[in-house]
């Protein structure tokens, strides 16, 4: 079973790879659900021993794209490729839920060469079936999903529905709660090869500075080994 986890600052990334993870989804801002990181952060993951696949996502909110924020993200694709990084996480959305072709052909083509995951704007599709079979067309690895739940776990019927879709022919890659209080529950019932965590734990701020200007939130996550190598052995 390979572990992807999310990181999004350099002490994430380093926790991670101390843990055994098998993949990075590298992002800034995981409190909204992961934007894109920055140049610096896709360098040093492109040095780090186990391959990183940047998040390309311009901002917070839906994932309807106007023309302006598409040339943005084809330049964050140039900046991934740039800094050496295996991939990159796309996704794009029409304004019913279903994906876009038009706006993930532009960027899939405009992301050749590095390896490409569907991201979680497959959670708000209104047909999974079709949304599966769109993703097989554009050449996406695979699709990280919560089964269009707020986790996995409560969308596990969903989960078995894409993966039967898919025929092996595309993964289906559970994310949203994933952690091992809830895997046994996933796995081995879907049959998948892949799992998405973050593999945090909160760490309240202490210093009251830094709360009374607003440059800290009053309990942040942090990527923690120990954690990640928790989940990992339960695969073992």
């Amino acid at each position: 079973m390979l572990l992807e986890v999310c990181v999004e600052d350099i002490a994430g990334l380093a926790a991670a790879i101390a843990g055994g993870a098998d993949r990075i989804e590298l992002c800034s801002a995981l409190a909204v659900g992961g934007l894109t990181p920055s140049a610096g952060l896709m360098t040093a993951a492109a040095l780090a021993p186990i391959p990183a696949y940047a998040m390309i996502r311009p901002r917070a909110g839906g994932f309807v794209y106007s023309a302006d924020e598409l040339a943005v993200m084809k330049g964050d694709i140039d900046a991934a490729q740039r800094a050496g990084l295996a991939g990159v996480v796309l996704g794009a959305s029409l304004p019913d839920g279903r994906l876009d072709h038009e706006m993930l052909g532009a960027l899939v083509t405009h992301a050749k060469g590095l390896g490409k995951t569907l991201h979680r704007a497959f959670d708000l599709v209104p047909d999974v079936e079709e949304a599966v079979e769109l993703a097989i067309s554009l050449g996406f690895e695979r699709i990280l999903t919560s089964g269009c739940a707020k986790t996995a776990l409560e969308g596990v019927t969903v989960l078995e529905q894409a993966i039967t879709v898919a025929a092996s022919r595309i993964s289906i890659m559970p994310g949203s709660g994933v952690n091992i209080g809830t895997i046994g529950a996933l796995w081995p019932r879907l049959a998948i090869g892949e799992v998405h965590a973050s593999c945090s734990v909160a760490e309240p701020e202490t210093d009251e500075r830094l709360l009374a200007f607003g440059f800290s939130a009053p309990s942040m996550r942090r990527t923690d080994a120990v954690t990640v190598r928790a989940l990992k052995a339960h695969f073992a």
